[in-house]
């Protein structure tokens, strides 16, 4: 029996999550230049190199994107639907971008973590903008597809490693701002007293002596993650 076999690239995708000023959960988009300006954004990725390994790829594609060196990152999945590159727009982008003829393209997602507080440097691409979650417009390829399991495994990340939605975090935070990035990415509601109470049991949860200056409402005091405290007694923050 004769197989039909096709030439592959393997690529990789990288979901950045940052969460902002304004207490929204955010995810950095790149722009790409095409004739169609409502299909120009996208996630970050490229094509891996023949001597690369995927994680080092996504190291790279990291850097390229954002300037830091190391960043928390974890591979979730590989997305490799025979389709998923066969929109006429996507085909172009892919034999500018590589100068390749594509057959078809698997690519493997990556989730990362970012303080919007970073200074973002990209040596690789012209547009690099954060993105609220809920306005994250129609992407190219099943960019929006990708986005949505790295939601699904962002709550899986926490339930298992709570400490990692420090990474999203201020290194001082209020404990509103702590309770609205965990509602946001754990869809859990959780009552905001009960938190209080929870968050003051946890001696890895350390008070400062620091409040909010230039509110215009009641200030709040800042708090820090404290890692070390936290890998002697991990907790999780809900049961």
């Amino acid at each position: 029996m004769t197989q039909n076999f096709i030439h592959t690239y393997v690529s990789v995708d990288c979901v950045v999550f940052g969460f902002d000023h304004e207490n929204r959960l955010n995810i950095l988009l790149v722009q790409r230049h095409i004739d169609v300006p409502e299909r120009q954004k996208r996630l970050p990725g490229s094509l891996i190199f023949s001597n690369e390994d995927v994680d080092d790829a996504a190291e790279r594609v990291l850097h390229e994107l954002t300037g830091i060196k190391k960043m928390v990152q974890k591979q979730f999945r590989c997305f490799a639907d025979p389709l998923r590159a066969s929109n006429e727009h996507d085909i172009k982008w892919m034999e500018k971008e590589y100068k390749q003829q594509i057959d078809r393209i698997m690519t493997v997602a990556y989730l990362s973590l970012c303080k919007i507080d970073h200074k973002i440097n990209s040596t690789k691409y012209d547009t690099v903008d954060w993105c609220p979650i809920d306005e994250i417009p129609s992407l190219p390829f099943d960019h929006n597809k990708i986005i949505n399991e790295s939601l699904i495994e962002i709550r899986r990340w926490i339930e298992t490693d709570f400490s990692i939605i420090f990474e999203l975090l201020p290194k001082k935070f209020t404990i509103r701002q702590l309770y609205q990035l965990y509602g946001a990415l754990s869809e859990k509601y959780i009552d905001i007293k009960n938190f209080h109470k929870k968050i003051s049991s946890f001696n890895y949860i350390v008070a400062l002596d620091e409040i909010e200056k230039n509110v215009s409402h009641r200030a709040a005091r800042y708090y820090k993650f404290d890692a070390k405290i936290y890998k002697k007694n991990n907790t999780k923050l809900i049961k």
